[in-house]
C-alpha cells in the first residue's frame, strides 16, 4: 500500500478549459512547480500547468480540459507519494508521522499519544490527552519516528 500525503483540495473550477483551482495544504504552494504528476482519488494525472490566484494555486492536468471534466473532481484531495515530498531538514518531521505517536516524559512517565497538531504562528503545539505541549526544544526533547516514540520536558506551568 502506498503512504500518500495530501497537498490540497480542489474547491473548484477556474475559467472554461479544465483549470483547478485547489486550497493547499502543504508549508511550500510552490511545491506544485516541482511536481510531475498528482493523484487525485485512485488516478494519477500529469501536471500540465500551475498558476496562482490570491491562496489558491491553479492547476491544470493532461486530460482535464472542460469545466465539465473538472467540475467532476470538485472537493477531491490533491495527493503525492511520500517519495516525491519535500525533503526534511534536521530536527524536522511530516506532520503526518506525529499523529499517534507515544509520548512519554523525560522521567518515563507516559502520557499518552499525540491527537492534534495546532499550528499557532510562533510554533506548533502537540495535544496529547488534555495537555498541550509546544513543539519547542526545551520541552520536545527528542522523537523517534521508527520507535514511535516522543520524549518530553513538562515545563513547569504546563500541568493544572
Amino acid at each position: 500500500m502506498a503512504d500518500f500525503f495530501k497537498i490540497g483540495t480542489i474547491t473548484g473550477t477556474h475559467g472554461l478549459n479544465g483549470r483547478l483551482r485547489v486550497y493547499p495544504t502543504t508549508d511550500d504552494i510552490t511545491r506544485f512547480e516541482r511536481l510531475k504528476s498528482v493523484y487525485v482519488g485512485d488516478k494519477v494525472y500529469s501536471i500540465s500547468g500551475v498558476g496562482y490566484n490570491k491562496a489558491f494555486v491553479l492547476l491544470s492536468l493532461q486530460g482535464i480540459d472542460t469545466i465539465e471534466a473538472a467540475e467532476k473532481l470538485k472537493r477531491a484531495e490533491i495527493r503525492i507519494d511520500r517519495a516525491d515530498a519535500l525533503p526534511l531538514g534536521e530536527g524536522e518531521y511530516y506532520a503526518k508521522d506525529l499523529y499517534g505517536i507515544k509520548v512519554v516524559t523525560d522521567l518515563g512517565e507516559e502520557l499518552g499519544v499525540l491527537s492534534d497538531i495546532i499550528q499557532t504562528g510562533a510554533n506548533d503545539v502537540y495535544a496529547v490527552g488534555n495537555l498541550l505541549l509546544p513543539a519547542i526544544k526545551q520541552c520536545i526533547l527528542n522523537v523517534d519516528i521508527e520507535q514511535r516514540k516522543m520524549t518530553v520536558h513538562l515545563l513547569e506551568g504546563l500541568r493544572e
